[in-house]
């Protein structure tokens, strides 16, 4: 698929759509609990997946996978990692909370790029860091304040951790001369958080009117977008896609809010505005610095 700039700029708006769906879908979600939640998404990602790989890259693209190395291994386990604890979040805490901390994983990214294969981090990163460090702080204090539970908060805390690793090991891999191909490293993901979740869903509770839910959020929230944004950044620059990849947390909360009247707190839109702020300065400076 070849892309002008601009359509690849209005088909990463409708990835990011898509990717913000998962709040409100679950909201309407019959019997389905936490694990069991987690196992039915994972598994129809992975099956809608092993259908839209070979037609995308072939038959081939298996045989490709048992050769891919360590790299796509490791890759796929922090995407099973990013899969599992999203849902897990998502099932315990607010969706504003959850996609606001997702949206550390570019600026946890460049601390673990830093720490682990020597990336320098410029000061206007530091200081994004440090904003949006103390906006995650503020929003955590202050429901802590209001005796809400962390745990979902701290679960949904390990989806940019994993995120940031899974981007420090391809850019690693890069600079070693071998890519990692990310739709087989989503596969693998999904395919290992089907696994890992299984024994905790048993037994299954989810109605038919779930399991629609749950699988359209196998193929519309994460196989076709995924496989999609993956198009998208061999058009549009890293900056660009950071900035975009921001929409989601805007629509999922939105989609929550007005779908499901789960109305974000005070916390949340001071917290948010903190870290997205952080973000969109740091990556405007940026682009405007490589211009």
């Amino acid at each position: 698929m070849k892309l002008s700039h601009n359509r690849a700029v209005l088909l990463m708006v409708a990835v990011t759509l898509m990717w913000s769906i998962a709040g409100v879908v679950t909201r309407h979600l019959e019997h389905a609990q936490k694990f069991e939640v987690t196992f039915w998404r994972s598994l129809f990602t992975a099956l809608c997946l092993l259908l839209l790989l070979p037609l995308l890259q072939g038959r081939v693209v298996f045989a490709r996978m048992r050769h891919g190395g360590t790299a796509l291994w490791v890759s796929g386990l922090c995407w099973c990692g990013m899969f599992t604890f999203f849902m897990l979040a998502i099932m315990l805490t607010t969706v504003a909370n959850v996609l606001v901390t997702m949206s550390l994983t570019p600026l946890l990214t460049a601390l673990a790029a830093r720490l682990f294969i020597g990336h320098r981090i410029p000061a206007r990163t530091w200081l994004a860091i440090a904003v949006a460090g103390f906006g995650i702080a503020y929003m955590y204090a202050s429901q802590l304040g209001q005796g809400m539970s962390l745990a979902g908060t701290l679960v949904a805390l390990c989806v940019p951790i994993s995120g940031a690793a899974n981007w420090t090991v391809t850019q690693h891999s890069h600079a070693q001369g071998h890519d990692v191909d990310l739709i087989p490293a989503v596969l693998i993901g999904a395919t290992l958080s089907a696994l890992i979740t299984l024994p905790l869903a048993w037994p299954f509770q989810a109605s038919a009117h779930d399991l629609g839910l749950l699988a359209g959020l196998g193929l519309v929230q994460l196989a076709i977008p995924c496989t999609l944004a993956v198009v998208c950044t061999k058009v549009l620059k890293a900056p660009e896609v950071a900035l975009l990849g921001l929409l989601e947390v805007i629509f999922g909360i939105l989609l929550a809010w007005f779908g499901a009247g789960e109305v974000p707190g005070h916390d949340v839109f001071v917290g948010g505005a903190l870290v997205i702020g952080a973000l969109v300065a740091n990556e405007i400076v940026a682009w405007r610095g490589r211009a």
